[in-house]
């Protein structure tokens, strides 16, 4: 009990493997993806700062460190049934809430339970900080689905993915996500591929959307 339990819950994250049940050349895990999503929103914090933000650096690093520690709960639900309905997104976020808000209760002294509530609930909100979230969150989604496609990998569901994060990024208002847009999606799109699938018209139809 107490903040050894929450420490060996780390670990957790480590076993969780993205895409569940999906074939993939190269499985992806909780904790990595909430790395590679912190140094994503670490780049595109540098980006906002530079076009005049003002960023709340320790929000930004929790936000983007902390932001899947909920699925030690409940695991990584597959995107499509996860986003199936905005009803069924609300209900799932409610119970990962919920569940989280039980077990920093229980687990940590009294003098840092506050604190922890904060710091592990839902980061993606209005704030430059929350949105700088969402494109980190959502570009490493494209990063893994561009992978497995670029692999030869031809299963829709990664297609779907990527389909789903471009049209989601676009639609961020940041200067980060016309950084994205000029500059590395580009150099994505210019890498030899294995694929079958015509990735460049699939980002196409995606940014028209």
């Amino acid at each position: 009990m107490g903040v050894h339990t929450y420490f060996k819950s780390l670990s957790k994250l480590e076993r969780m493997y993205r895409c569940p049940g999906e074939f993939q050349f190269e499985q992806h895990n909780v904790a990595s993806h909430s790395w590679k999503v912190t140094q994503y929103a670490q780049f595109f914090g540098e980006v906002e700062a530079k076009n005049g933000a003002t960023i709340d650096w320790k929000s930004l690093y929790e936000k983007a460190l902390n932001h899947d520690y909920p699925e030690i709960f409940i695991g990584d639900i597959k995107t499509p049934v996860k986003y199936a309905s905005p009803e069924l997104r609300e209900m799932i976020a409610k119970v990962e809430e919920g569940m989280t808000e039980t077990f920093v209760k229980e687990e940590f002294p009294e003098e840092f339970q506050a604190i922890y509530h904060e710091k592990l609930k839902e980061g993606k909100d209005g704030s430059t900080e929350g949105m700088i979230l969402e494109l980190a969150d959502k570009l490493d989604q494209l990063y893994e689905s561009y992978a497995e496609i670029q692999r030869g990998n031809t299963d829709e569901v990664f297609v779907n993915i990527y389909r789903k994060a471009i049209i989601k990024i676009k639609n961020i208002p940041l200067y980060s996500v016309e950084y994205f847009l000029n500059n590395i999606l580009p150099e994505m799109l210019e890498e030899k591929s294995n694929s079958m699938v015509d990735i460049k018209q699939i980002t196409e139809e995606a940014l028209a959307v």
